[in-house]
């Protein structure tokens, strides 16, 4: 029989399932029921993304070094009450780890969702990089990440966690090294080869374990990026930043908000099939 004329099929079928509701207006959100960890979430990437999840429906807890929120994240927090909690988390100290895992769960319930974002930068001349750097950025980097992955998973484990996800931050400085950024480039690499071991790992569990791999993102901490090139490359401040971008193939740097598609799509059932991945974002900068 055909449709009647005036009204399309699928209206009238999007009528029925909705009982006179738009469609947009009672499909679940992606995240809805999912309670997301993030680390290093109290500015740039890590910040966009809470938004984006609880936009999308998750409560989070949200975990940075600082004894207070930044003031960023306070403005977030007043906007969702009741589904936004601060957590000061020392990455690299078992104990805050496991405080931290503690306090989550209390809050919010078991955690479905990482995104495992803590980092710290540094730079210098090969030659010039000394042990102290060294042990910085693999303390937090590298140690930090790897240990708040292993205690969130034991965590999805003991609570039989349904659509568990772990959302590793990598970087494209993980792809390749760079004669000035020796230490950080190893360390982004070691967090992609994590991820695939942590995927094959929690296969048998049905968890998944993917990554992030952002180009060059315009965030607070490019600041502090730029002048360390500027420093050992001889630049103007503001010209590294400037060059990178234009470099890009999509033509500019990209913004935290790049990276929340990403975020969401691989924490959601929709990426159920999804794992041991590190996905590119960069504006072409790195293909694969």
């Amino acid at each position: 029989m055909s449709a009647a004329p005036g009204r399309p099929k699928q209206a009238r079928t999007a009528a029925r399932e909705g009982e006179g509701t738009p469609v947009s207006a009672v499909t679940a959100p992606r995240l809805s029921n999912k309670h997301a960890l993030l680390t290093g979430a109290a500015g740039g990437i890590g910040l966009a993304v809470a938004a984006s999840y609880l936009q999308h429906g998750a409560r989070c807890t949200v975990a940075d070094i600082a004894m207070q929120p930044t003031p960023e994240l306070a403005a977030l927090m007043a906007m969702h009450p009741q589904t936004l909690h601060y957590q000061c988390t020392d990455v690299t100290q078992m104990a805050h780890i496991e405080a931290l895992i503690e306090a989550a769960q209390a809050r919010f319930g078991p955690i479905t969702t990482l995104f495992n974002n803590a980092a710290i930068f540094d730079m210098a001349p090969l030659l010039e990089s000394g042990e102290a750097m060294y042990d910085r950025i693999f303390a937090v980097n590298v140690k930090g990440a790897f240990f708040v992955m292993q205690k969130v998973l034991a965590h999805m484990l003991a609570h039989r966690v349904q659509g568990a996800a772990v959302i590793n931050m990598a970087s494209q400085a993980g792809r390749r090294g760079e004669a000035l950024v020796s230490h950080y480039c190893a360390s982004k690499a070691a967090i992609i080869s994590y991820t695939q071991s942590a995927a094959l790992a929690m296969a048998p569990h049905k968890i998944r374990v993917n990554g992030i791999a952002p180009g060059v993102i315009a965030t607070p901490m490019w600041r502090s990026v730029d002048a360390l090139f500027a420093k050992y490359e001889g630049l103007p401040l503001g010209e590294k930043k400037r060059r990178v971008g234009a470099a890009v193939p999509l033509g500019h740097m990209g913004d935290p908000s790049d990276v929340c598609g990403a975020a969401v799509f691989l924490a959601s059932d929709e990426a159920a099939y999804i794992t041991a991945q590190t996905l590119n974002v960069d504006g072409g900068n790195v293909m694969s």
